[in-house]
């Protein structure tokens, strides 16, 4: 494919996760809706490193719920496997933990306690979940044994807001629970993705986790960025989320970045193009459905258009295309344009803005479970249900 980059060899792993070694210390984060198979795919034809599958829910995974199977099955060639959990009831991500094991469905588990979306931190999860100290630990503590000789990762926010920091005490129980990394992403609940993120969040908990990688999540957009956070942090790792949209070629940049190579790929409009169709190809070798696969690429034509000459006629009908017929005939009718840097880089993804966390009543009033909010965590995890 026009524009792809490989690795090169290296004589040992730019970073170990349990047993797990990777050429790259980049790791692809989980994002609803977007790291599915084929996506991931994509990233790993452009460069190296773990790139972790949408998080699915433990309950759902328990219940074997159709879609939540497919968002955890892999494509042949994907090695290492990685998936990430959430959950809020120790015992069913117990669970759901021992099914991915015993059917030896991936290589990695990482846990996700950094979730900011108001579904999954009203019910007590994801970033608003290591608040509570003792249920923090019996969740991680329970994952890792359970997952036996699979590592077993976590990834986190700051904490719930600038007056209810989580991440340091959070990270030491991790560590101490035997999990292989632990990542962070440099913001709270609180600020979702708005703002900048706080690096020298990064650099205390690396001071504080001395045994284990320590990963940074946040404000990664060029191969730069990920110099200077490992270089500002000393962090052992990146963590890379939005940055990515719309450009799987990313991590080819990294490679060559890690390597300390100074070529980037700078694609022209019709090779940007043509990284666009082979996406919809392989979202249609996934779903199985030619609509559907082109139902789902129609969300990523603003992320590949970002900074390019693309008509509003043509974004529009992009972004309706129903075969991949539609989109050889589209892109046949738009002349190339060649890379503009002031268009193209920078933020991706919609940042928000800062709000309070939808929050359990009276989370806030204890970093203790009160017995109501112990049972009441458990019949929402029994109400969830999909990936």
């Amino acid at each position: 494919m026009t524009g792809t980059q490989t690795t090169s060899a290296t004589t040992a792993p730019a970073l170990r996760i349990g047993p797990i070694a990777l050429e790259s210390p980049v790791v692809l984060a989980p994002m609803a809706g977007v790291t599915n198979t084929a996506f991931r795919r994509l990233c790993r034809e452009h460069g190296a490193g773990l790139y972790v599958a949408e998080m699915v829910t433990s309950r759902a995974l328990v219940e074997r719920g159709e879609e939540t199977m497919r968002l955890l099955s892999h494509h042949e060639s994907e090695t290492p496997r990685s998936v990430q959990l959430y959950g809020v009831d120790p015992a069913v991500v117990e669970r759901a933990v021992r099914i991915i094991v015993d059917e030896d469905r991936a290589d990695h588990i990482d846990l996700n306690f950094g979730c900011p979306v108001p579904k999954v931190t009203r019910r007590g999860g994801g970033s608003a979940l290591p608040w509570k100290h003792e249920l923090f630990r019996a969740i991680v503590e329970r994952a890792v044994r359970a997952a036996g000789d699979v590592p077993v990762t976590v990834k986190m926010r700051t904490g719930i807001d600038d007056d209810h920091l989580t991440y340091l005490e959070a990270g030491r129980a991790a560590e101490a629970a035997g999990v292989a990394a632990v990542s962070l992403h440099g913001r709270t609940a609180a600020q979702h993705y708005s703002g900048q993120a706080d690096w020298s969040a990064i650099a205390r908990l690396k001071e504080a986790v001395t045994s284990i990688p320590v990963l940074g999540n946040g404000d990664v957009w060029q191969a730069e960025d990920a110099l200077r956070m490992m270089h500002e942090t000393g962090c052992d790792g990146v963590v890379v989320g939005r940055g990515c949209l719309g450009r799987p070629w990313l991590f080819g940049d990294l490679v060559a970045a890690f390597e300390g190579r100074e070529d980037r790929f700078r694609p022209s409009l019709h090779q940007v193009l043509e990284v666009f169709r082979r996406h919809a190809e392989l979202l249609v070798e996934f779903f199985g459905e030619e609509d559907r696969a082109c139902r789902d690429i129609r969300k990523h034509v603003a992320w590949y258009g970002k900074g390019y000459p693309i008509g509003g006629d043509t974004r529009r009908a992009l972004a309706a295309v129903s075969s991949l017929a539609e989109i050889d005939e589209l892109v046949a009718t738009i002349p190339d344009a060649p890379y503009d840097a002031a268009g193209v880089e920078g933020q991706r993804g919609r940042a928000g803005s800062p709000k309070a966390p939808a929050l359990p009543d009276g989370w806030l009033e204890s970093p203790e479970l009160s017995p109501a909010q112990r049972e009441a965590l458990i019949e929402d995890e029994s109400d969830t249900r999909g990936g």
